[in-house]
């Protein structure tokens, strides 16, 4: 999944950056809140953390022109420990959840991941069609209960998917969230990523809708 991390204090942006990549996510990231706002404006991503103390454009000014342009991308604030004001204002501005400083990166993750399958439709952490299971938590796949590897690109792609079971998604959109936007970008590369997944999984489970890009088949 691909997240945007707005944070002007570098080495706390430095170990959110790690952690989120540990996990898993591809990450954009701003140190103020202009770039922060242009970037969440422009590119697709799948969930925002995004500090309120920004300089430039402070968050919650931010978080209110998202949601104002219509603009419904998850976004997990984060406050001062003591400013419960900040908290009411960032909700009312349209935050979904918020975490105050400091924080363990377990936590963060935890919400992060919360985050995203709420905004599918999803309530549990595993997320499983037909006999392939994807636990969120540990970042394991398996297949019939028994364990399949995957490389962290072919377990991206494989998440988004899974994530929107029965849902058409491009090569574009695939490409947009997959990838940050400072790589250079092929979405010729997510027909290899679909080969190889379909060699490692049940080779019907991922379909290929002509002219229109891939969907995860429900399970019959």
């Amino acid at each position: 999944m691909r997240v945007l991390l707005v944070e002007d204090d570098p080495t706390l942006r430095a170990q959110l950056r790690t952690g989120l990549e540990e996990a898993g996510h591809v990450v954009d990231e701003a140190d103020n809140g202009r770039d922060g706002h242009h970037l969440g404006a422009t590119e697709a991503f799948d969930t925002v953390i995004l500090d309120l103390g920004l300089p430039v454009l402070d968050g919650l000014s931010v978080l209110r022109r998202w949601r104002e342009a219509g603009l419904t991308v998850p976004v997990l604030i984060l406050t001062a420990r003591d400013s419960w004001h900040e908290k009411v204002a960032g909700i009312d501005a349209g935050a979904d959840d918020y975490l105050a400083k400091p924080f363990h990166m377990e936590e963060l993750l935890a919400r992060v991941r919360a985050l995203i399958r709420r905004s599918q439709g999803l309530a549990s952490p595993l997320l499983q069609c037909g006999a392939v299971a994807l636990d969120t938590r540990s970042g394991r796949v398996a297949v019939n209960g028994q364990p399949v590897t995957l490389t962290s690109h072919e377990f991206r792609l494989l998440s988004y998917l899974m994530h929107r079971p029965g849902t058409v998604v491009s090569r574009t959109e695939l490409t947009e969230h997959l990838y940050a936007q400072d790589f250079d970008r092929d979405s010729n590369t997510i027909e290899v990523f679909i080969g190889r997944l379909r060699r490692k999984l049940p080779p019907e489970l991922i379909e290929t809708v002509r002219g229109m890009g891939y969907r995860l088949a429900a399970p019959s």
